[in-house]
């Protein structure tokens, strides 16, 4: 067995945090990237600690540990019950934690509550990264106003049959429609084959609100790419680009900015101008090794404050596209106007009435 390696003190802005077992390889080496440790986690979080606070800073966030690292294969946990993944997410802040580590109290849609980390310092990022935090995962609201969300997340998530250049052009025809409407865009790399944009908000909505934006979006780039679907069953999608508009959720979070993803090589979820996502077309180029080197040119997100925008536009294309609403994922409650929550394939029609509720036996 090897010799357990001495902790390693890291000093993060004006603080000093442990890092335990430094060379524990986290990352196998692949034909892109050598093993990657423990302590050179941390220090990646420690070196892009200043954008990816702009990212998640006074936001809840849940934490993707991974503490035995990431190996091809492994698998995230689904919930509480699954004891069988590899990784989990931690929602409630666990015990143990430094001092200058805060909290946020959130509410979650079964209206339980919990402390969750709530980031105001780099070092507290690294203090995640110890305990084998690979990728933060903030709410789209800030403290104190944690029901009012300030971010509308767009997330273009490839299906079978798609790729990251389906991804890309998915993702210019959402600038292209952002921009009809008054509004900006902010892209980033999934960290695999999908892409999010971002558009900062004032905070005057409620979270059903911007779903219903992202609905409404999702349905004018469905009239203007035949490659697009807003399908929430996977058997209606076909070879299509989702438009995951429950991701705008309460509780319902994406990999932040500059975020590890648990994949071979380390990737990041990499913010990029619109020019250098066009110019993309590998995704994976962008990895631990080497995005400390690209943020030497700047943060492409930096100015993502300097504005925040109206729904309005967004909400009257809900308002005005056909449709109606949309499934909910299946640990919500069931929702005003939503249809049946039946797998369309397994809808036997006279089980249901003209409201999609189940009939009468």
């Amino acid at each position: 067995m090897a010799a357990k390696s001495t902790p390693v003190m890291l000093q993060v802005g004006k603080r000093e945090v442990k890092v335990s077992s430094p060379d524990r390889i986290i990352y196998e080496a692949t034909d892109r990237t050598p093993d990657i440790t423990k302590l050179q986690v941390c220090e990646y979080f420690s070196a892009v600690g200043e954008p990816l606070m702009r990212a998640l800073g006074d936001r809840p966030t849940a934490m993707e540990r991974w503490p035995d690292g990431y190996r091809d294969g492994m698998r995230l946990a689904t919930g509480p019950q699954d004891k069988g993944g590899d990784g989990f997410y931690q929602k409630r802040l666990p015990r143990g934690a430094p001092d200058f580590v805060e909290t946020v109290e959130i509410t979650f849609p079964s209206r339980r509550r919990a402390e969750e980390l709530c980031p105001t310092e780099p070092a507290s990022l690294v203090w995640a990264a110890q305990m084998g935090t690979l990728t933060f995962h903030p709410w789209p609201v800030r403290r104190p106003e944690v029901d009012r969300p300030d971010e509308l997340r767009i997330d273009i998530d490839p299906q079978p049959g798609t790729s990251f250049t389906d991804a890309r052009r998915v993702a210019l025809v959402t600038r292209e429609l952002l921009e009809e409407l008054g509004l900006r865009g902010y892209p980033k790399t999934s960290g695999n084959r999908g892409i999010h944009v971002y558009v900062r908000i004032r905070p005057e909505w409620t979270f059903e609100d911007v779903r219903h934006a992202a609905i409404g979006l999702g349905r004018e780039l469905e009239r203007r790419d035949d490659g697009v679907t807003t399908a929430w069953w996977k058997e209606e999608r076909g070879a299509r680009l989702f438009i995951d508009y429950n991701q705008n959720n309460r509780d319902r979070t994406i990999a932040s900015a500059w975020s590890l993803r648990a994949r071979p090589g380390a990737p990041v979820s990499t913010p990029m101008t619109w020019e250098r996502l066009a110019e993309t077309s590998d995704p994976h180029e962008y990895s631990l090794v080497t995005v400390p080197d690209y943020l030497q040119d700047g943060d492409p997100w930096a100015s993502m404050d300097d504005e925040a925008y109206s729904l309005a536009p967004l909400l009257d294309l809900w308002e005005t596209l056909p449709g109606g609403e949309l499934n909910f994922p299946p640990d919500y409650p069931k929702m005003p106007g939503e249809p049946p929550r039946v797998q369309p394939s397994k809808k036997v029609a006279a089980h249901w009435d003209e409201d999609g509720n189940r009939a009468q036996e």
